[in-house]
């Protein structure tokens, strides 16, 4: 079986929730292992990256294996060479592709064609490594994900999707605010409705905001939008996360940024810079998580049903059928 991660719901929730608790017991013992020894990790990127390049091929090496970056000029991806013929030559090189690019059709074309595993760094549609970090975030602080109400303000991007991908399998409540427009894609959202996710929608932030122990955002305009960059920043006006907005959430509420972020657009500088923010943990999480994930796509995990049960709610250990989106 070839364990694909190109979103959140790829990974059966109980391996999800061992993943999660995996990561956490990778950092609190600060471990460096073998997991990877022997293995050849391709890296391929198409976007400009900080975090996720680097938290990649650190956890690579810190679990023994190699890794090669590649970028569009050092490789026929997506011009000459079909992505199918790419995937099956790589395939035969390495154990495993870790991508990031533009379309979610990229990631998935090669997953349809390669015999390793391939992972999603991050495409338009999905970002499910960041959310996964960012889950280990908040778990560290609040163990307990049934009591936690996790707010996202802002545009409904790759983040937002995996945000409501997350809430299939995590416990959370999510309440969300955008404007009108730039609402998450429909099927995404009408999914995780449809599988028990616990998920409000508004177009105020304040109502997002109410009571959440977690405030999330992300930039108006990601990459391959800075034409509209000038266009959006009109329509998010009022969806800047500031104090005024935070006297809403809860008194001890915590900020999140996946980063970079553009101070004094989505977030002021006061906010980010100041006590409530936890932004730079979640960055320093991106390594733990992704050597969880790594782990898990190569050599496959264990599951602790009990452990697991105890983070998620009853869980069986059952094969997962997904299709590859």
């Amino acid at each position: 079986m070839i364990r694909h991660f190109l979103k959140i719901n790829d990974i059966p929730r109980s391996e999800l929730g061992q993943v999660l608790l995996r990561a956490k017991e990778l950092k609190d013992k600060k471990i460096r292992n073998n997991a990877l020894e022997g293995k050849t990790i391709i890296m391929i990127f198409e976007k400009a990256s900080t975090r996720t390049r680097v938290s990649f091929d650190v956890a690579i090496e810190q679990l023994g294996g190699h890794s090669i970056f590649m970028t569009p000029a050092e490789s026929q991806l997506g011009r000459s060479e079909p992505l199918e013929d790419t995937a099956q030559v790589l395939s035969r090189y390495a154990d495993a592709l870790v991508v990031r690019t533009f379309g979610q059709r990229k990631v998935r074309t090669l997953a349809q064609n390669a015999s390793i595993p391939v992972i999603n760094a991050l495409t338009d549609r999905y970002h499910p490594c960041q959310v996964m970090s960012d889950m280990l975030t908040i778990y560290e602080r609040t163990p307990d994900l049934n009591n936690v109400q996790v707010a996202w303000v802002g545009d409904g991007n790759n983040m937002a999707h995996s945000w409501i991908n997350a809430a299939i399998y995590f416990p959370f409540y999510l309440t969300m605010a955008f404007p009108k427009g730039y609402e998450p894609d429909h099927d995404i959202l009408s999914r995780a409705l449809s599988m028990g996710a616990k998920i409000n929608l508004s177009y105020d932030p304040v109502d997002a905001v109410k009571g959440a122990h977690y405030v999330n955002t992300d930039v108006f305009a990601s990459m391959g939008q800075e034409d509209e960059q000038k266009k959006r920043e009109m329509a998010f006006l009022a969806y800047q996360v500031n104090d005024k907005l935070l006297e809403h959430a809860d008194p001890d509420c915590k900020v999140m940024h996946c980063l970079p972020a553009h101070r004094g657009e989505e977030v002021t500088a006061e906010v980010l810079d100041g006590p409530r923010s936890i932004i730079f943990d979640q960055a320093e999480n991106r390594l733990h998580m992704q050597k969880a994930i790594l782990e898990w796509a190569i050599n496959g995990i264990e599951v602790d049903l009990e452990a697991v049960s105890q983070l998620l709610g009853p869980v069986q250990a059952v094969p997962h059928m997904h299709t590859i989106e």
